[in-house]
């Protein structure tokens, strides 16, 4: 807490380390606060001091040489002060302006009404027919572009009367539920009476309006919420004018009522709340907890948000969320690298592109004579980025993306401008493209359109022997789902989120994403059989261009986490990269509050039979290596009790070991001691597997008998191995299998290893492709191997079983509570006497009278194999 107040009154940026277990999420809250507190005391001892000077000033019968009347600093003729009066005047100053802007627009729709009246008495007059009511919120209005609007001199937006931001600290998290323990860890401190604390989140959780969140997609609910805002305001200015022809009300969200979410906002700032809480209270009040809840942001002093809304610069400036010399801490932080990557990256597959050219070609047929000259030009240019987008897959978007074969197949990436001139579209400005959907909301209008004219989302314009093929291969996959043994899902049901939308919402993120600048990113061309099947991805590869923002405009950022190490990717790639001076880095790391003898981390050269372990890509596939991760786990799983996690490489990789031990009878040898479970590959699924390891731990440890307990088989990088707590007996000893390096054949990371190697010093002789390379697998091992210690009297083993790990590059990586303990053994033998020998120490600390039989019966017992 004491380095964390310092960093923060000293203006650093800082990455702290805090194992879970520890109390970090209290540490940060206390530390934090305690400055803020005693920054906001400071600040009010400095204004105290400078109105006592000024009033002694006054006493004295001084006045200030630029002190006028209606200057700031003089009286007024009432005697107020003279801010007062020139505030007053000012406002009135504004209030004329507003009546004449006013006065203006209503002038402009009437002669615009009056010219449509005039076109619908003319020949205009059988298409506005054809609409019905309900059809008019489809077409696009008027469209101008920044540069095309005529600024009024005197008429500019005056931001005198926005509310100011106070002193505040925005703290970050992964997910929505660390968020939510993170608030109660706040009510629970000594500061949670006196903070006032605004929860933050996307309009998926906030939401109540019933009708929107059954959307379920993210975009739809967006999109959903802001047409029903439009409407609420078209229908005010549509009550002012006079002889407009009325149309069928369209839809208002009932909970978006200024009254009622100013009530939630004072609500909210009264007393801390978490999501859960802002959701029932915004069902309770009839108010939006999401628009309610930004309304506070300015006079919060702590602000909860998921890291993605802080991360990207457009979803914060709408959130209304200010950096300007303001505190920001980024909690769970070990993967900001790869989350700043994933927000500003972006795919789309063929299917989509066709799709979505098929979708917006129909769209313009039926509405062409109501469109504006503005929209057709823009939709036309849409079009042809989409025909070109296509044509660089190798197909033609008039034809169906799942019968063209593509004749050249594999990966080739490309810079942002060699893409840009191949694909034949660089003589268009994607920034005025970008800002025309924005602005449009086309793709909304266009969801619409389909929603109600259209059938499966996939429909594409094609020839007739095209339709005969598509459903000829259509009946095809049925045949095959349906014979499916294991009754599964067709693929394409994962991704029923993303069919619902549009897919120009998909497409245009990756407009967006070519707007980077040609250095920091890399268009990767993916062809492979079908040109539906084939894609385009935006790789970012220089993140740091997104977090210089957030690091140049706060006063101070904090970077925290369980699991930091190793910490060279947070200084290289992001800090230095974004412009920070090294000196203004500082850098903390505390050991755990468990005493030594609670964790023995152990570094495993060879198995029982003394065969080296090294699970290279070379040699992990043979059938000794795989019997001797066998024996080991046997042996193991005698000694431990409880559960033991075993983390492997790959789901491939432990899927071939599993079948591998199945064949030769290891598996049931296992079984005897340990009922065995595997991670599942469904997100879905992962709950299930957990809740029944848990309950058969528990009932092996009340029975007794012969099972000690269970064997959790899981991923490195998969479900289990972030955010889950193998806590006491759900983790008494948790395995690392070889050494989980990413693919290195991966286009993805050959681009990023290049790019390092060209942008980025040397460190230590290695080349940073290598140092990335160490770096992500190294990360990986450090947070599947933190599930296990949870909290300050629990308990369990380490063993990372691989010869590489001694490696002094390697060793160094492991977190320094977990390194200060490690013991690398040789031999097998050695390791499981110190697995013994830990295990009696915890049996006579946890029963305190062990007898000598005991002893004799336990090491009789689990006897080596």
């Amino acid at each position: 807490m004491a380095a964390l107040y310092s960093a923060l009154e000293a203006g650093r940026v800082g990455i702290f380390e805090s194992p879970t277990g520890t109390g970090k999420s209290l540490s940060l809250i206390c530390g934090a606060l305690s400055w803020l507190r005693d920054f906001e005391e400071k600040k009010r001892q400095e204004e105290a001091r400078l109105l006592a000077l000024e009033d002694s000033g006054q006493e004295r019968g001084e006045r200030p040489a630029a002190a006028e009347p209606g200057h700031p600093g003089s009286g007024g003729a009432a005697g107020e002060p003279d801010w007062v009066t020139a505030f007053v005047q000012k406002k009135e100053e504004r209030d004329a302006v507003d009546r004449l802007k006013r006065s203006e627009e209503d002038e402009t729709k009437r002669l615009l009404q009056l010219s449509k009246d005039v076109i619908s008495e003319g020949d205009g007059v059988d298409v506005l027919e054809q609409l019905d009511h309900n059809e008019e919120e489809l077409v696009l209005a008027e469209y101008e572009s920044d540069d095309e609007k005529k600024v009024i001199s005197g008429l500019e937006d005056d931001d005198d009367l926005e509310e100011e931001h106070v002193t505040k600290i925005y703290y970050c998290s992964r997910t929505h539920s660390q968020l939510s323990q993170f608030v109660r860890e706040v009510q629970k401190s000594p500061f949670g009476k006196d903070t006032r604390l605004v929860s933050l989140g996307s309009r998926q959780n906030l939401c109540v309006n019933e009708e929107v969140r059954r959307l379920g997609a993210l975009q739809l609910i967006n999109d959903r919420c802001m047409e029903m805002q439009k409407n609420k305001h078209e229908k005010k200015s549509d009550e002012k004018m006079e002889g407009k022809r009325r149309h069928a009300s369209h839809a208002i969200c009932p909970f978006y009522s200024y009254e009622q979410m100013q009530f939630l906002c004072d609500e909210v700032l009264v007393e801390v709340k978490d999501i859960e809480q802002l959701v029932a209270l915004g069902r309770e009040t009839k108010a939006c907890p999401y628009y309610g809840s930004r309304y506070a942001i300015p006079a919060a002093q702590l602000v909860v948000l998921p890291y993605q809304m802080l991360l990207h610069e457009p979803t914060r400036s709408a959130a209304g969320i200010k950096l300007k010399d303001q505190v920001v801490i980024i909690d769970e932080a070990h993967n900001l690298i790869d989350t700043i990557t994933c927000i500003h990256s972006a795919e789309v597959s063929g299917s989509q592109l066709c799709c979505a050219h098929s979708q917006l070609s129909q769209y313009m047929e039926r509405y062409r004579k109501r469109l504006k000259a503005k929209n057709l030009m823009y939709i036309k240019q849409i079009l042809y980025l989409l025909e070109q987008f296509v044509a660089m897959l190798g197909g033609n978007v008039n034809q169906n993306p799942g019968c063209q074969a593509v004749s050249q197949t594999g990966t080739v990436l490309k810079s942002i401008n060699d893409f840009l001139f191949q694909s034949q579209i660089d003589n268009i400005n994607l920034f005025k493209v970008r800002r025309y959907c924005e602005k449009s909301l086309i793709s909304r209008k266009l969801f619409g359109f389909v929603e109600r004219y259209g059938g499966p989302a996939t429909t594409v314009k094609t020839n007739k022997e095209n339709q005969k093929l598509a459903g000829f291969q259509n009946f095809l996959l049925t045949l095959k789902q349906g014979s499916d043994k294991e009754g599964n899902p067709p693929v394409e049901a994962e991704n029923d989120q993303l069919r619902t939308a549009s897919p120009l919402m998909q497409i245009e993120g990756f407009l967006s994403a070519l707007t980077n600048a040609n250095q920091d990113g890399r268009v990767i061309v993916n062809r492979q059989g079908t040109v539906g099947q084939s894609s385009l991805k935006f790789l970012l590869l220089n993140p740091a261009v997104y977090f210089a923002k957030v690091v140049e405009e706060c006063r101070a950022v904090i970077i925290a986490g369980g699991t930091m190490q190793p910490v060279s990717d947070f200084r290289e790639q992001l800090l230095s990269c974004a412009g920070v001076d090294p000196a203004r880095v500082v850098e903390f790391s505390c050991g755990h509050v468990i005493p030594p003898e609670n964790i023995l981390p152990i570094i495993l050269c060879s198995g029982p039979s003394n065969q080296q372990l090294e699970f290279t890509y070379q040699t992990r596939d043979l059938p000794q290596m795989m019997d001797e991760t066998g024996r080991i786990l046997c042996n193991l799983c005698n000694v431990v009790p409880g559960g033991v996690v075993c983390f492997f490489p790959s789901y491939e990789y432990e899927k071939q070991v599993y079948a591998h031990w199945e064949k030769t009878g290891l598996l049931t040898r296992l079984a005897t001691k340990k009922k065995i479970f595997q991670e599942p590959k469904k997100a879905n699924q992962v709950e299930q597997v957990l809740v029944e390891y848990a309950k058969c731990i528990k009932r092996c440890s009340q029975a007794g008998g012969q099972m000690t307990g269970a064997l959790l088989l899981s991923v490195v990088g998969g479900k289990m191995s972030e955010g889950i707590n193998f806590s006491d007996d759900l983790g008494r000893c948790v395995i690392m299998v070889g050494m989980p390096y990413p693919n290195i054949k991966s286009p993805e990371l050959q681009e990023k290893m290049t790019w390092l190697d060209k942008t980025m010093p040397r460190a230590a002789g290695q080349a940073p492709s290598r140092v990335l390379i160490e770096n992500l697998c190294m990360k990986a091992v450090n947070q599947s191997i933190g599930r296990a210690i949870r909290h300050q009297k629990d308990f369990a083993s380490i063993l990372l079983l691989d010869h590489r790990y001694a490696r002094p590059a390697i060793f160094n990586k492991l977190p320094q509570w977990i390194r200060e303990r490690t013991q690398v053994k040789p031999a097998f033998g050695s390791a499981f006497a110190e697995l013994r020998k830990v295990r009696m120490c915890i049996l006579c600390t946890a029963t305190k009278t062990v007898s000598h039989y005991t002893h004799l019966y336990f090491f009789q017992t689990f006897a080596l194999e």
